[in-house]
């Protein structure tokens, strides 16, 4: 096709090189040079007068923006798993073709879950400030103790595939895995089982969450959860901002209620509660979850196939609206 002809695609930020490279050889592509996110009006311009919208986690795309006047764009191709950020309702009325990037980003994710695990039960990242402000004294013997992972009961509120994936790498750890989802699992035993978050709050160490977002979901892990873990558990969350009450969760790290938490994902992200960063027993990551070379070039070689099919007038593989 011609440079007249090819279709027009923007990428909302900048994305690893092999997949620009990709996805120039096909279409015409407008990049994000500055690599910030882009403002409500400047996504709606966007939708006018390009073909294919490829925004991220960053890109708030509101029913105004997707039902604008003189839409242009034919399919919404989001890099990431995760859609909340998407109104899929307003996608549907308009006719947009709505895919995401499932799969490639699991082990990824999963890594960054039991690096927190880790992180909070040993207090690495206690230890890690200490060294570096200067104040550490030397070894003794009751210094930052944390606790060993070797018999403690891991709590999966969620058990999809990063869920899944990680429940893998904490048995490698001889950790016992809890579970609560909507549905139960084939692959667990009866007993692993939890009829509600509550119940697994109360019976694990550790408890990490793999829920997706949304309404229905929003605070989930609030004051009463909190309330309901042991005084000596942590947290973990991997999965989405929107799952936790942010304020909720600093007041119980700060009164003991629970040890510690470990997240990678935030509620208004890139700002983070104040409260929160002042909790020395809280591991603040900023969302690094699939973070890898290997896993954000395989999302963007998704997405660029998402692409491909839509624009060859094939049912793209990765559909969600």
């Amino acid at each position: 096709m011609s440079d007249t002809t090819r279709p027009r695609i923007l990428l909302t930020r900048r994305w690893p090189q092999a997949v620009e490279d990709r996805l120039a050889a096909r279409y015409e592509v407008t990049t994000n040079a500055d690599d910030v996110p882009m403002d409500a009006a400047s996504l709606t311009t966007a939708m006018c007068e390009h073909d294919a919208i490829c925004p991220t986690v960053t890109d708030r795309l509101t029913a105004e923006i997707l039902e604008c006047p003189g839409l242009r764009a034919r399919i919404v191709a989001n890099y990431g798993a995760g859609f909340e950020h998407i109104d899929l309702d307003a996608a549907r009325r308009v006719g947009l073709v709505v895919t995401n990037t499932p799969d490639v980003l699991t082990d990824a994710t999963a890594d960054i879950a039991m690096m927190l695990i880790l992180m909070t039960l040993r207090r690495a990242s206690e230890g890690e400030r200490e060294l570096r402000d200067g104040r550490w004294t030397g070894w003794r013997p009751t210094h930052l103790l944390g606790g060993g992972l070797t018999g403690k009961t891991l709590g999966l509120i969620g058990y999809g595939r990063i869920a899944r994936a990680t429940a893998a790498r904490a048995a490698g750890f001889g950790m016992q895995i809890i579970y609560h989802s909507r549905n139960r699992a084939r692959d667990m035993p009866d007993d692993a089982y939890r009829a509600t978050p509550a119940a697994l709050a109360a019976d694990a160490d550790v408890v990490s969450l793999h829920a997706p977002g949304g309404q229905a979901t929003r605070h989930m892990v609030d004051a009463a959860f909190l309330a309901g873990m042991r005084s000596d558990a942590v947290l973990v969350n991997t999965a989405r901002g929107s799952l936790v009450d942010e304020a909720a969760l600093a007041a119980a790290l700060s009164a003991g209620t629970i040890a510690a938490a470990g997240l990678d994902v935030y509620a208004d992200e890139p700002r983070v509660n104040p409260a929160l960063r002042a909790c020395t027993n809280a591991v603040l990551l900023p969302h690094l979850g699939s973070a890898t070379r290997e896993t954000r070039t395989a999302m963007g070689m998704r997405l660029a196939d998402n692409l491909d099919a839509v624009f060859a007038g094939c049912e793209p593989h990765d559909r969600v609206a």
